[in-house]
């Protein structure tokens, strides 16, 4: 047997080509990128949480769902691991590897938190009791 292997040498490559790893840098930080822009639309309000898992677009396939939770205003490790009990989901669960149903869960339970926490409350337990003290 009389084989051989041969590498091109980086002088000999065609002009643009890169290494592969190269391009797997390259491609791991457009991916970085797009996620941190996600997950500052999803803090500021511009897109919710619930759109993204419905949604999934490519830069979140790889995310994890606690990742995008917690990018919310006021979602944090605590808030996020209760909320994931109770569907149950694994907090390293990645977003591109949910299923139809589980997508449709979660956004409509993260949607049914968001109406109930727009609720008004009143500030204090005094304010919640005038009406009914001045019936009395």
């Amino acid at each position: 047997m009389n084989a051989e292997a041969r590498m091109t040498p980086a002088l000999e490559r065609p002009r643009g080509s890169h290494p592969q790893h190269l391009q797997a840098l390259e491609r791991a930080n457009a991916v970085r990128l797009a996620r941190a822009e996600l997950k500052r639309r999803v803090a500021e309000g511009e897109i919710t949480a619930a759109e993204v898992i419905l949604s999934s677009p490519w830069e979140a396939a790889s995310m994890t769902v606690s990742d995008l939770l917690t990018s919310q205003h006021r979602w944090g490790h605590t808030r996020c691991r209760k909320f994931l009990q109770c569907i149950p989901m694994s907090e390293t669960k990645t977003i591109g590897s949910m299923t139809e149903r589980q997508r449709r869960a979660v956004a409509q339970l993260l949607i049914a938190g968001d109406a109930a926490a727009q609720v008004p409350r009143a500030t204090e337990p005094a304010e919640a009791l005038h009406p009914v003290l001045a019936a009395v």
